[in-house]
């Protein structure tokens, strides 16, 4: 059925529609599901070059093991907010932190940063942290420090003696204004290349070619950085639809 679990039939359909080379949205289409199950599914078990149906059905056996113990028997679940599928927010949870990770970031500074980007409050203490991710209060300490370093979070001053750990809205264009800059170093370093290597030789034309590249792209960026930072700040507008404009 389209809302139940994939089975494992299903997952290696999947698996065979990858080495197809299928879509997403075809494979959704064969086996009857949302683009976004399929999405959901690769992107947590290790994306579209190293998905395994039966290691995908092992891990999700683990998953809905780990959920039911974590739970005691006759406890009360806490009520979502605003009415959200508690399985369809970690569903999408596991598949933000796969893709944070496939842009370079270790694991478990994914894990919470997904953790911080996906509540409402925008920050969290180290024991909320915690208890959300079940890991050890000194995983989370490592991975604060290391996010703060490098500009992801922030901290701020909570009740008492507590400190809060935040993402800014700021962040991405930070993130975007960075890259530019390191791009910038690139094209330098391509220059003297040039002056080393000599002017009009066939591998300093080509360090030139790569530095008035970059330094298009960096300046490119920058520039669209500081147009679309209000973005950021502003609050999407919904359509008549209920989905969110781009204004």
């Amino acid at each position: 059925m389209p809302g139940g679990r994939l089975t494992q039939q299903e997952r290696q359909q999947i698996a065979q529609g990858l080495g197809d080379g299928l879509a997403y949205a075809e494979i959704a289409r064969r086996l009857g599901r949302p683009t976004s199950t399929i999405t959901r599914e690769v992107m947590r078990n290790g994306g579209p070059t190293a998905y395994r149906a039966d290691l995908a059905h092992r891990a999700t056996e683990r998953r809905t093991h780990r959920r039911r113990q974590a739970v005691p028997r006759g406890a009360q679940a806490p009520a979502p907010a605003h009415g959200r599928d508690v399985e369809a927010v970690r569903e999408y949870e596991e598949m933000f932190t796969t893709l944070l990770m496939q842009q370079g970031l270790p694991k478990m500074m994914s894990r919470v940063l997904t953790c911080l980007y996906t509540t409402d409050a925008g920050s969290l203490t180290a024991s909320e942290l915690v208890r959300h991710l079940q890991v050890s209060p000194a995983s989370v300490s490592k991975a604060v420090a290391f996010l703060e370093s490098q500009g992801l979070i922030r901290r701020e001053r909570g009740e008492g003696r507590r400190e809060r750990y935040a993402v800014d809205d700021d962040v991405f264009y930070q993130s975007m204004i960075a890259a530019a800059r390191s791009n910038t170093q690139l094209a330098a370093a391509a220059r003297q290349g040039v002056g080393v290597l000599g002017p009009d030789t066939p591998a300093a034309i080509r360090l030139e070619n790569i530095a008035r590249f970059v330094d298009f792209v960096a300046e490119s960026l920058i520039r669209a950085a500081e147009q679309a930072r209000e973005v950021l700040h502003s609050k999407p507008e919904a359509s008549s639809g209920g989905t969110v404009g781009r204004g």
